[in-house]
């Protein structure tokens, strides 16, 4: 969950901090804390709560990148904290929206099973987590969820039940759905370049 320009953490400039105990880290996990208070307020109904918590949680994930960069705090924990709260949140998310009749059910579907497919991936090809670089699709295909997600709350709420809301919000989850899809392809392909490579790499080296 990260707006573009944010720039996620794997990848940043500066060495990585062997802590876990910064400043990023701690927002993130603020951030994540967020879920259970989301689904929550969905379950009682108050969709106007539920609107601004998923909007702070996404401005606390552009804070976490920034706050990352400006302090010179990228950890190797952060690498992997990051990434795992932004993707359990986004799918919590979409089966919360689902389960409650918010949104169909082809948004989790479209999100779930291509992230299954590339943590599938990397576990066969790396026997792990695998930290690649955010690719520009990626980061607006998550743009589109950000502001997607949340616009589809509003027009619960009342006094924001625009049809205009509605179809915008439609509009931009299906566009952030294509792109997630376009994203996990490109994920996947370098995902097995970076494997060639390091196959590459050992078998160039004597024993």
């Amino acid at each position: 969950m990260r707006l573009i320009g944010a720039g996620g953490r794997p990848g940043s400039e500066g060495p990585e901090l062997a802590t876990a105990w910064t400043l990023p880290n701690l927002i993130t996990i603020v951030r994540f804390l967020g879920v259970p208070l989301f689904v929550w307020f969905i379950t009682q109904e108050r969709y106007g709560p539920a609107v601004l918590t998923l909007v702070v949680m996404g401005s606390t994930d552009w804070i976490d990148g920034y706050v990352a960069r400006r302090l010179n705090q990228v950890s190797a924990v952060g690498k992997w904290l990051d990434p795992v709260a932004d993707r359990t949140a986004l799918i919590v998310i979409a089966v919360t929206f689902v389960v409650d009749g918010i949104a169909p059910a082809w948004l989790v579907w479209a999100i779930v099973i291509p992230d299954i497919i590339l943590i599938i991936n990397a576990v066969i090809l790396f026997r792990g987590p695998l930290h690649l670089r955010v690719i520009l699709v990626g980061k607006i295909r998550t743009a589109l969820l950000l502001v997607g997600a949340p616009l589809l709350l509003l027009h619960r709420v009342e006094g924001f039940g625009q049809e205009w809301i509605l179809v915008v919000a439609q509009g931009l989850l299906a566009a952030g759905c294509v792109l997630h899809l376009v994203a996990a392809y490109a994920y996947f392909r370098a995902a097995h370049r970076k494997y060639r490579l390091e196959r590459a790499e050992q078998q160039s080296c004597p024993p």
